[in-house]
């Protein structure tokens, strides 16, 4: 038997021998938690017991009724199959230390987090595979916003602040297929070649990072450039570009390639509409990453609790940038809030602080005597002509 399956015996054993447990428990323990479907059964009949004011609720250690322990059973009996009084009696005696149910609840809950966890990742990656089949990102939004709400409540049911934790070691990211993406990448590209004006569109939320295709990075960065420099855009500037950038010589790109897919003949449309079309794949796409980095670290059994949603979180960060830019394409940016006027910021305690500094401040030395101005002479002769 596994130690996880041993601490849920413990639990419940410290639940039937010392029924006061459960008021230390259950305000950040609950059934589901449990991995058996038994034992979930069993723990959630011990709170409903006591709720109901069953008097082995409040029973002092040896002198819980025997009552206690059979009525929880047939409960929990209503909930699941297979359970007997004498699998009760085993879980008692599982129980090394009654006093220590907490600690064995803690093993429960770090058990249930890793589980939780890996699920929800499960749940994510199945979503973003999904959405790049039907080409959305709606169910891929809904599995991300579950999953940010579920590290925050196990956070909080470990005692831990949600904040994210970069791992010591990165992961490597996986290959994805971009079939279907291809295509949106090459319109754009074509797009913006013909008129390089529409960069100004799309520049402020599409990165290169955002293309699935190596070359097609490229290729954005030195239409990007080029439009920076306010130099001319066409097939062959951005193959001089391309080139002084070594990305001919990388084996990215090359010639015929970057000719084909920059041929402003090749589409026409609007570049913010493919430029939305390349972002939602991007989101999909990191989403994916994302879910993969966390059920491994989910899988990982030697990882702290705390630890783990402290990575977890710092894993959805790169998916919670490109939702921002996502999100600035289609609605466009979020505005500041405004802020008060100036009386409105200001309070009567602030401002009679600020006259209290701008006064002088009183000495015990006494004023300086000023000096006495000497009298106007009297005019006693008249004036002489000179």
């Amino acid at each position: 038997m596994n130690p996880l399956a041993r601490a849920e015996q413990a639990v419940l054993g410290a639940v039937f021998l010392d029924p006061g447990q459960l008021e230390r428990l259950s305000p950040w323990l609950r059934p589901e938690h449990f991995y058996r479907p038994a034992h979930q059964a069993l723990y959630a009949s011990a709170l409903a017991l006591r709720d109901r004011g069953h008097p082995g609720s409040t029973a002092a250690v040896g002198a819980v009724p025997v009552s206690w322990v059979a009525d929880a059973v047939t409960e929990a009996g209503t909930r699941t199959r297979g359970l007997t009084a004498s699998y009760a009696h085993q879980l008692v005696t599982a129980c090394p230390r009654p006093e220590h149910a907490v600690v064995y609840g803690r093993m429960v809950l770090e058990g249930a987090i890793h589980r939780t966890v890996a699920e929800h990742a499960v749940r994510l990656h199945q979503a973003a595979r999904a959405d790049t089949v039907r080409g959305g990102t709606e169910e891929t939004l809904i599995r991300a916003d579950a999953l940010t709400t579920v590290l925050a409540d196990l956070a909080r049911r470990w005692g831990t602040e949600p904040r994210p934790i970069a791992p010591p070691v990165q992961p490597e990211p996986t290959p994805w297929t971009t079939a279907g993406v291809d295509a949106d990448e090459e319109f754009l590209l074509a797009c913006l070649t013909a008129r390089p004006a529409q960069l100004d569109a799309v520049v402020g939320w599409l990165r290169p990072s955002d293309f699935g295709d190596p070359g097609h990075q490229q290729l954005y960065r030195a239409l990007g450039a080029l439009h920076h420099r306010g130099e001319p855009v066409d097939q062959l500037t951005v193959l001089w570009e391309v080139q002084r950038r070594g990305a001919l010589t990388s084996g990215a790109l090359d010639a015929e390639r970057v000719l084909a897919v920059c041929d402003p003949l090749a589409v026409a449309g609007s570049a913010e509409h493919f430029g939305e079309q390349v972002l939602g794949a991007a989101l999909v796409r990191t989403a994916a990453e994302s879910a993969r980095q966390i059920r491994g670290l989910a899988e990982n059994a030697a990882l702290p609790a705390g630890r783990l949603i402290g990575h977890a979180l710092h894993a959805l960060g790169p998916l919670d940038e490109v939702r921002r830019r996502w999100h600035t394409a289609r609605t466009g940016p979020v505005p500041d809030k405004p802020r008060p006027p100036a009386a409105a910021r200001s309070s009567p305690g602030r401002a009679e602080a600020a006259r209290a500094r701008s006064r002088p401040r009183r000495t015990n030395t006494p004023a300086p005597v000023a000096a006495p101005v000497p009298a106007s002479p009297t005019r006693t002769s008249r004036r002489s002509p000179a």
